[in-house]
């Protein structure tokens, strides 16, 4: 979202120092692609999917949400 100029410019007076508009909340669509993208990561630097049966408990977090993506469909 882009901010009208007169605005941002209210943004800096000295009163108003560290007032910023609110950043945009995440979305559940935000989150399931950041986690994708993690996993994508893990496999790619492991060279396995996650296991669920791991010690680790990084790697156990993932294997759950890589059942999850896969039980939705958005994971091949």
């Amino acid at each position: 979202m882009e901010w009208p100029k007169e605005l941002l410019e209210l943004f800096d007076d000295p009163l108003l120092d560290g007032v910023r508009p609110k950043a945009a909340a995440v979305t559940a669509d935000d989150r399931t692609q950041r986690k994708i993208e993690e996993l994508r990561t893990w496999v790619d630097e492991n060279g396995r999917e996650p296991d669920v049966n791991s010690k680790n408990i990084k790697e156990k977090l993932l294997a759950v949400a890589l059942r999850t993506l896969k039980e939705q469909g958005l994971w091949m």
